[in-house]
């Protein structure tokens, strides 16, 4: 038995028209609340926590692109 979600989230999702665009606009947003993170925060757990989640977010917004 063959289950769709998990075949779609376990496979190669070559760019298609547009995505690499959407993803570039994504990363740099992302890396201008980065900068502002690093410089208004100090350095921390909790700052490298944000850092992280900032990366997670990117990559799930990122995969949402690619997945759907």
């Amino acid at each position: 038995m063959s289950n769709p979600q998990i075949e779609n989230n376990f496979k190669y999702h070559s760019p298609k028209e547009g995505q690499p665009e959407k993803y570039t606009a994504i990363r740099e947003k992302a890396k201008e609340l980065a900068y502002l993170i690093d410089k208004e925060c100090p350095n921390s757990r909790e700052k490298s926590v944000a850092m992280t989640n900032l990366e997670t977010a990117v990559m799930w917004a990122n995969a949402s692109i690619a997945r759907n």
